[in-house]
């Protein structure tokens, strides 16, 4: 298998979006229609006190992945209640029809003290197509535990065989890298399951996928497909230090594959993406979301600077 590299499909800059947003559609995330693609992302506006406040919002294309039909032009679920798990925004939300409603699992994050962050995911339910979602309550519904006790977010939820299944990311530690630095967050990937969608079952503190890059490797965003009897999970993985301005310790694209969803086989390289020098997503690709649409199956990811400048696509070759 090999990628077709399809080219940047989407720029926020160049559109007009809800709350003031004007930079980032980060974690793009598909809902497939008939006749379209609905693409959610995540944008950024600044509150009153210049700190960035996370925004979902939509754009609607043709099935072609090339034409914009039109961008949401209101927030698509406003940020949670003062104090909530989702009060400084929701980065990303994962959606996937279940009966008549379409829900959105949403990670709700919030600013700290002593760190710069925790999160949280939730659930959200749409009876609109998708237009609009209404939260089942302020609180989430996958959070810290005893032992996964913060940065918990990033689910991708697939219903296979009528149980849900859920592939999120846990924090396992915050460290200071160097004595003046601010501390950094390592994560890795874990799974649980529900027979609601609702009441989870984690399996606590289980890292699913091998590191790479040692125990400092960060794994974010996983995406689950079935190709040839075989279940294979898409990822972004990164340094946990020095990954923001330096391309080599920065944020790439992986891939793990499993046949029973239990035990997952490492193998970035089969299919690799990888950036184009000079362009976009020369620096990083990260955020990565794999979807089927016609038969084919698509990936949409973010390039430089986590996503600031928009999304692109990629075509799976067999």
């Amino acid at each position: 298998m090999k990628w077709q590299k399809l080219g940047k499909i989407f720029d926020p800059t160049q559109h007009s979006l809800p709350n003031g947003c004007v930079q980032f559609a980060q974690s793009p995330q598909t809902l497939v229609f008939d006749d379209f693609v609905r693409i959610y992302f995540s944008t950024r506006a600044l509150d009153s006190k210049g700190k960035f406040l996370s925004h979902i919002a939509f754009c609607d294309m043709h099935k072609n992945l090339l034409d914009i039909i039109r961008v949401s032009d209101r927030t698509v679920i406003p940020p949670g209640g003062l104090g909530c798990f989702d009060e400084h925004g929701i980065f990303p939300m994962n959606v996937l029809r279940h009966g008549d409603a379409v829900y959105g699992y949403t990670c709700g994050w919030n600013r700290r003290v002593s760190v710069s962050v925790d999160t949280a995911i939730g659930l959200a339910i749409s009876r609109d197509d998708g237009l609009t979602f209404q939260r089942i309550g302020d609180g989430p519904v996958l959070a810290a535990s005893l032992h996964e006790p913060f940065l918990i977010g990033d689910s991708f939820v697939k219903v296979i065989g009528g149980v849900f299944h859920m592939w999120y990311i846990f924090g396992t530690c915050w460290k200071k890298f160097t004595p003046d630095a601010a501390p950094d967050r390592t994560y890795k990937i874990g799974h649980a399951t529900s027979n609601d969608g609702i009441n989870w079952i984690k399996e606590e503190s289980r890292q699913i996928i091998p590191d790479r890059l040692g125990r400092d490797e960060s794994q974010a965003l996983p995406t689950v497909i079935e190709i040839g009897g075989r279940y294979h999970m898409f990822f972004c993985y990164r340094h946990t230090f020095d990954f923001r301005t330096n391309k080599e310790r920065g944020y790439q694209i992986g891939h793990v594959w499993s046949e029973d969803l239990l035990n997952w086989t490492r193998d970035d390289n089969h299919p690799r993406l990888e950036g184009t020098p000079g362009e976009w997503d020369s620096d990083m690709q990260c955020y990565p979301h794999v979807f089927e649409c016609d038969n084919n199956i698509y990936l949409l990811y973010n390039g430089n600077e986590f996503g600031r400048y928009g999304f692109g696509l990629a075509k799976l070759e067999t």
